[in-house]
């Protein structure tokens, strides 16, 4: 599936060392896995998790599932040995920690020939400098890293985080990459995550990084079409195309305007629907 069409609501990580968690995974009905070699992954473990993660990228299993490796920083020592082992097929991007520009993402493609790069935005030079880091012709999208980010800000809570959130989406919009949300950390709070969800949703992320499989569900639920959403799209489409053929250049659906443009949004809609009925099944 291409990687701008495919779903991206729930995307968990997973410890590149865990040889259980990665087995489990195979049966998550998550959109995509973030196999983890750098902050999951202790020092000591770092050469037998790439080994690992390598043997079971390999077996496959994975389904429909949107395969990303996070790899170590090139300034490590594992960075280069991990691009090395992780540049083949059999993946679906690279995922670099702690992009700070373009130069980060183009030292990293001078390594990695073919496979598409991701940049994880989780510094303040990161946020800054988005916009010449979405426009990277290999980069094929953004991860928040919203812990990383808070720390480095010095600030408490999301809502301090709202221009960087906004600025990193403004830029992948503009290039028209995947943003994925931050993750919430209290994996044990429905009402929590709901409510994240419900804001990142809104704000426009496609998706949200996820750290614990109990988080998937809901993740899976806010970032979907509701029933009534994909309702109303059709009858939106259906509408204009009415008016279209009387001649006119707007419709009127529940009181409301519906220009072309509507048309589009819905269309849109309709198609992440159509992607989501096809991950699933």
């Amino acid at each position: 599936m291409d990687l701008a069409m495919r779903p991206w609501r729930s995307v968990l990580y997973i410890p590149g060392s865990n040889a259980r968690a990665l087995d489990k995974a195979r049966g998550l009905p998550v959109d995509a896995i973030i196999f983890d070699l750098e902050d999951a992954v202790a020092a000591e473990e770092k050469a037998a998790a790439r080994t690992l993660l390598a043997g079971e990228l390999a077996k496959g299993g994975y389904g429909a599932r949107a395969r990303l490796v996070r790899v170590n920083g090139l300034d490590t020592d594992w960075g280069r040995d991990d691009l090395a082992a992780f540049a083949g097929a059999e993946v679906d991007g690279v995922l670099i920690p702690k992009v700070g520009s373009a130069a980060d993402v183009q030292a990293v493609a001078d390594n990695v020939p073919e496979v598409p790069l991701w940049a994880m935005i989780e510094t303040c030079r990161g946020v800054l400098n988005a916009a010449e880091i979405a426009a990277h012709p290999r980069l094929a999208g953004f991860v928040l890293g919203t812990n990383d980010l808070a720390k480095e800000l010095g600030c408490r809570g999301r809502s301090a985080m709202g221009a960087s959130l906004q600025l990193c989406l403004l830029a992948a919009r503009a290039e028209g990459i995947v943003c994925l949300d931050g993750v919430y950390n209290a994996f044990k709070d429905e009402d929590g995550l709901r409510a994240e969800c419900a804001d990142g949703r809104d704000l426009g992320f496609d998706g949200k990084t996820l750290i614990h499989p109990a988080q998937v569900g809901i993740t899976n639920e806010a970032f979907a079409p509701s029933q009534d959403e994909v309702e109303l799209a059709r009858r939106q489409i259906a509408a204009f195309a009415e008016a279209e053929a009387a001649g006119k250049g707007v419709a009127v659906v529940d009181g409301r305007i519906v220009e072309n443009l509507h048309i589009v949004t819905a269309k849109a809609l309709l198609a992440k629907a159509d992607a989501i009925a096809a991950m699933e099944s």
